[in-house]
């Protein structure tokens, strides 16, 4: 036991001295290699999402070989052929361009083509069609592809995240009900009411604590997963927040367990909780796959450092950050297995309000802990001792656990109560 703890307290010392000593990218450039045929080319890395920054990049001073990652928002058609103006500026600007492959591209840039534009390199010594390239660097870069493309549509991968957050929360709760011999008829209200709480509490909760501005500046989007700057654009929900799922799904809850299943409010809460704690690693995993909700700059050599090209230009410079996603993610995963064992191989469940107490402590506080090494989401509005928004919505939460896990003793009920035919 006294093992386990030591690792436990060096992985948290790690992360401290990781955090403290994070490397500073005064620049917005980071270090990497071009590995020419046999000859290692050092280059300095860039990469935005903003087409206005790399338009003006090739007019700074920049010492040595460069390297610029281009992705989607740099070479996507619009109507203003302002990413074909941008190609030609760093052409002009001796930059050669290359496919994901590293291979020439030595055609001019179209909108027909321009997708295929990956990598733009400056070099002292030009390179030929017939070298060959690689990309070596002391981070890894994720830059997948965002979804699968059928035809027209692109199926995000942030949505079919999801979509298995909510289908195998379905089947779970199919077996729990089996398990408490609770009527299937009463599974798909519940369904309903979750995804309602969920996706409507969860944009709100955004827009109110991170992007209030959107109810003046584009408020349709709120509501509809659309943009309605520089005309009509099919977004998606791409700023949802937990604090604002975990309030909404309280009320429909309460609903479903006062008007639908007749139960204590606890008995659904116990239950949807272990359910949640599944769900939230897949939408943490969406927001991976979506280049969103990074952590802070990172030293290019720490094992966690991950360069995201595609993350939004909110989030500072384009340089190796800590996956905060992945790191949250893992923390919902135990905690599921965590409450599952609990559920299963316990009499927890029969003192209603004891494992949704627990959810709520665990839950808010990886979300606290975690944050300490994320950047913030939008504008802090909320603000205190140091701790950001995120970090002082999940007090409340927490305290809550506490105060739910200690008045669960009243709602105990017996194993014949709790399986009695509905």
């Amino acid at each position: 036991m006294n093992n386990i703890f030591f690792r436990i307290y060096l992985t948290i010392f790690a992360f401290l001295v990781q955090f403290t000593f994070a490397q500073n990218y005064p620049e917005g450039l980071s270090d990497g290699t071009l590995k020419v045929n046999s000859t290692n080319v050092p280059v300095k890395i860039y990469s935005t999402t903003e087409l206005g920054d790399l338009n003006i990049f090739p007019d700074r001073k920049v010492d040595g070989n460069t390297l610029i990652i281009l992705n989607e928002s740099n070479v996507e058609p619009n109507p203003y052929n302002s990413n074909i103006l941008t190609l030609n500026k760093l052409k002009d600007s001796k930059y050669q361009f290359f496919d994901k492959n590293f291979k020439l591209i030595d055609v001019p840039a179209s909108q027909e083509n321009a997708e295929k534009f990956k990598y733009a390199v400056k070099s002292d010594k030009p390179i030929a069609s017939s070298d060959n390239v690689e990309l070596e660097t002391s981070f890894k870069i994720w830059d997948p592809s965002k979804g699968i493309k059928l035809g027209p549509f692109t199926l995000h991968f942030y949505s079919l995240m999801f979509v298995f957050a909510f289908g195998l929360g379905y089947v779970l709760m199919t077996k729990i009900f089996k398990i408490d011999n609770v009527n299937q008829k009463y599974l798909e209200p519940l369904f309903t009411w979750t995804l309602i709480g969920t996706i409507l509490g969860a944009r709100m909760g955004h827009v109110i604590f991170y992007q209030p501005e959107l109810f003046k500046e584009d408020f349709w989007s709120v509501f509809l997963p659309i943009s309605t700057k520089n005309g009509i654009k099919f977004t998606g929900f791409s700023g949802l927040a937990s604090h604002g799922a975990t309030i909404a799904l309280i009320f429909t809850t309460l609903y479903y367990s006062y008007k639908i299943i007749k139960k204590n409010p606890f008995w659904v809460y116990d239950r949807l909780g272990i359910v949640v704690a599944l769900g939230g690693a897949f939408v943490r995993m969406g927001n991976f796959f979506n280049s969103e909700i990074i952590g802070k700059q990172v030293d290019p050599n720490s094992p966690f450092a991950l360069l995201f090209p595609q993350q939004s230009s909110e989030y500072g410079l384009t340089v190796p950050r800590y996956p905060a996603q992945l790191f949250e993610a893992f923390g919902y995963v135990c905690l599921f297995v965590l409450l599952w064992i609990l559920y299963r191989k316990t009499n927890k469940k029969y003192q209603q309000g004891w494992l949704f107490g627990l959810f709520f402590i665990i839950l808010w506080a990886i979300r606290f802990f975690v944050e300490f090494l994320k950047e913030p989401q939008g504008d802090e509005f909320i603000q205190f001792a140091g701790l950001n928004t995120g970090q002082v919505l999940s007090i409340p939460f927490m305290i809550a656990g506490f105060v739910i896990m200690f008045v669960s003793k009243k709602f105990k009920i017996t194993q014949a109560e709790n399986e009695k035919p509905q």
